[in-house]
């Protein structure tokens, strides 16, 4: 990972955001992409111009491979060199299996519902 020239203390979500994404080995379009936010809306939470919604915060970190606290306070372990591509391919392969099975729950009662036809 870089050093990004700040201390532990002083780093914000987005450079810790940023920190992540770079351990992970994805570009802001990758993540963006994966997440189903516009590359803009990211550069805008690394930046800290803005903030994402609490829906994509265990997201980012499950897809980054860091913890949550980490993420929001800078607190505990945070990403590390080599280990983030794997953890974030473990992180985007648990998202696929739950969207996944919403989706079957979806067809399961879109089913019921035209059976009763």
């Amino acid at each position: 990972m870089q050093d990004h020239g700040y201390g532990e203390h002083e780093a914000t979500f987005g450079d810790r955001l940023t920190a992540a994404r770079e351990g992970a080995g994805l570009a802001v379009a990758d993540l963006a992409g994966r997440l189903g936010v516009r590359a803009e809306t990211l550069k805008g939470w690394e930046s800290d111009q803005a903030e994402p919604r609490a829906v994509f915060l265990g997201r980012l970190a499950g897809m980054l491979g860091v913890p949550l606290v980490w993420l929001l306070t800078g607190e505990g372990q945070g990403p590390h060199e080599g280990a983030g591509i794997r953890q974030s391919a473990r992180a985007e392969l648990r998202d696929l299996r739950r969207v996944l099975e919403e989706a079957a729950q979806r067809i399961e009662r879109l089913e019921g519902v035209l059976a009763d036809d």
